[in-house]
């Protein structure tokens, strides 16, 4: 049962990255081939670096080509769909919410799953739910968004360690993969809605920044 739930969020993110993915092609009025290759970059970049890293071979995509084809199916479908999304920033903005709590989990959970140290499962969570993303973002041509005044990283980074804090005291796995989705999305909900950012750095004087 815990598996199953595990396996189930592992997809539906990666579905959902997909989607996000998609709509950043769409805004960008590019053709079948672009949506795909950004939906399969948002899908699975993330889990990509995070498998290199920790020195898995061959990457989890490679294991099970479905991931590869979900990407593809989900980019494929919304190429002919998405043009009937009127707020497609907005849609973009919460699939992006979801993905990134998902992932901030499931990374997290893979990377505890093989021996890792709770730190660096942590940064694997922050890894996988931030670096597709970014990718995208490069790709669409648009500002990346870790680079932006937002809450975003912070995010995936609490409901990472709420999850990986959650396991160490002994919570149930389902409950600790709760408490970490919860956590990450309700921060970067928090965030959109009440648009919250942390404090940015403030030339105070003294020696020339450049």
């Amino acid at each position: 049962m815990l598996d199953s739930i595990a396996h189930f969020l592992d997809w539906f993110g990666i579905c959902v990255f997909a989607l996000s993915g998609a709509l950043v092609a769409s805004r960008k009025n590019m053709d079948i081939a672009g949506f795909a290759l950004l939906g399969c970059v948002t899908g699975i970049g993330g889990g990509t670096l995070r498998d290199l890293v920790l020195g898995l071979a061959p990457v989890f995509w490679v294991q099970k080509p479905s991931y590869l084809l979900t990407c593809v199916f989900v980019a494929g479908v919304s190429f002919f769909f998405v043009h009937l999304v009127h707020s497609r920033m907005k849609v973009l903005i919460w699939c992006d919410a979801v993905g990134l709590a998902l992932f901030a989990v499931t990374g997290a959970e893979i990377a505890l799953n093989h021996g890792v140290d709770p730190f660096i499962a942590i940064a694997m969570g922050v890894a996988t739910a931030t670096l597709g993303g970014v990718m995208r973002d490069i790709l669409g041509g648009e500002i990346p968004i870790i680079l932006r005044r937002e809450i975003y990283v912070t995010a995936a980074l609490f409901g990472a360690s709420v999850f990986v804090i959650s396991m160490q005291a002994g919570l149930a796995k389902d409950l600790s993969e709760l408490a970490g989705f919860v956590a990450g999305f309700a921060l970067r909900g928090a965030a959109i809605v009440l648009e919250l950012s942390l404090p940015h750095f403030a030339h105070m004087g003294g020696a020339d920044p450049s």
